[in-house]
């Protein structure tokens, strides 16, 4: 009986070698795939940010193209209003004047309509 239990202690420590050198190897594994994992990440952020980057400068550059164009025909308005004021005044007055006509309308038009006819 000392014999059986002799020979199965050798087994047992070289299984237990066995698998603390797997579990060793596991770890390394793991490691070298967080490592991975983290790289790949930052390749993505930095991906991220230079599309992120780009789509701003291009948006910048739309806005400030539009706003140039929208100086431009202001100015341009100015001017002609400018050298012709009695237009310019003849174009407010009646602008002024449909605004106030459709705001009738549409007071008339909300009010109760039995009480429009007395």
């Amino acid at each position: 009986m000392a014999d059986t239990s002799k020979s199965d202690a050798p087994d047992i420590d070289d299984i237990r070698k066995t698998l603390e050198k797997q579990i060793a190897e596991l770890r390394k594994e793991i490691t070298k795939i967080n490592k991975s994992i983290s790289a790949r990440g930052a390749e993505m952020l930095d991906d991220a940010s230079e599309q992120a980057s780009d789509f701003y400068e291009t948006a910048a550059a739309r806005a400030s193209r539009t706003a140039q164009q929208l100086r431009s025909q202001a100015h341009a308005v100015s001017e002609v209003a400018r050298e012709n004021p009695g237009t310019t005044t003849a174009v407010v007055v009646v602008i002024g004047l449909l605004g106030f006509l459709a705001g009738l309308a549409i007071g008339q038009s909300m009010n109760d309509t039995h009480r429009r006819w007395y």
